[in-house]
C-alpha cells in the first residue's frame, strides 16, 4: 500500500436520499442511502422502533437538496 498521508476531502455522496441511524442511546450512527423517497421511508418504518433515526435528506451530484415536500 501507499504510505502517503491520508486524504482530507470529505467523500463524495452518491445520488440517493439519506438517513442517519443509531443505537437509541448511541452519540454517533451510520448513513444509509436509498434511491427513491419511498425507499427511504420504508427503511425508516423498518428501523424506527429499535433504533433513532434522522432523516438526512436528498443528495445530488454531492450537494445537499433542501427540498421542501
Amino acid at each position: 500500500m501507499g504510505k502517503g498521508r491520508p486524504s482530507t476531502a470529505p467523500k463524495k455522496l452518491k445520488d440517493g436520499f439519506y438517513i442517519d441511524i443509531a443505537n437509541k442511546g448511541a452519540n454517533s450512527g451510520i448513513k444509509i442511502r436509498r434511491d427513491t423517497y419511498e425507499e427511504m421511508m420504508a427503511a425508516v418504518k423498518e428501523y424506527e422502533k429499535t433504533k433513532r433515526i434522522i432523516i438526512l435528506g436528498e443528495s445530488k451530484n454531492g450537494k445537499w437538496v433542501n427540498k421542501k415536500k
